[in-house]
């Protein structure tokens, strides 16, 4: 975990190191001793604190996350969903919790992002990517083809569900698989295809690189495909 505060990793340890299925290996104080901590201790999952002096949560989750073997990095935040969470998320955070969660809930966030499920709901999804759309008309222009060009490199069947991911605000293979009528296995191996032909970290930048491309302005609300 790296946060600034003594406290709030007091208060961590103090969460974490009660489950028994979590092991707390190291802690630090800034960016810089995250990518020292990862380099010697190679974690599984990252708490990541956004503001720090030396060199702050999200450079250091952009730097840790183009690490080969990278761990998952959770950020740690007081808002719901600002323009510093977003950059977290592109960066390939998977996804944050509010520093004032309940303990279970922090406890469970770790898990899930450890078993590879982003920890962001479809409603704070939304937020996020109505803050994304923000800019001036050049600037959303230039990036919705930008991201209809990388999303035509998939297959068909790998658009709808990537659509499915963007619908479900980022939302489990099992969640995506009930909604298009296919197995678990199916969607996984689906959703594996996508995040490596695009380059992407998790199913959060999927849900926003459609979100780009203005592929969720349908009538139905289920998106569409490119053409």
């Amino acid at each position: 975990m790296i946060d600034d505060d003594p406290l709030v990793r007091a208060g961590l340890t103090l969460m974490l190191g009660g489950d028994r299925g979590i092991d707390i290996v190291g802690e630090g104080a800034d960016g810089v001793e995250a990518e020292e901590l990862v380099e010697r201790l190679r974690p599984d999952v990252v708490l990541m604190d956004i503001r720090m002096p030396v060199r702050d949560g999200l450079t250091a989750t952009e730097l840790l996350r183009r690490r080969p073997g990278a761990p998952e990095v959770v950020v740690l935040t007081t808002f719901h969903a600002d323009e510093q969470v977003l950059r977290a998320i592109r960066a390939g955070a998977a996804g944050f919790v509010l520093k004032d969660t309940p303990p279970a809930r922090i406890v469970d966030a770790v898990r899930r992002v450890a078993a590879g499920d982003p920890v962001l709901s479809p409603a704070v999804t939304r937020q996020l990517m109505a803050r994304a759309a923000g800019g001036g008309p050049d600037g959303r222009a230039d990036r919705t083809l930008r991201a209809r060009r990388r999303f035509g490199q998939l297959a068909e069947r790998e658009q709808e569900v990537a659509v499915a991911v963007a619908v479900g605000g980022g939302g489990s293979n099992a969640e995506i698989a009930a909604s298009l009528y296919l197995s678990v296995a199916t969607v996984k191996t689906h959703v594996s295809r996508i995040l490596a032909k695009l380059g992407l970290n998790n199913r959060v930048q999927i849900a926003l690189l459609v979100h780009d491309a203005g592929l969720l302005d349908t009538d139905d609300g289920r998106g569409s495909r490119l053409r």
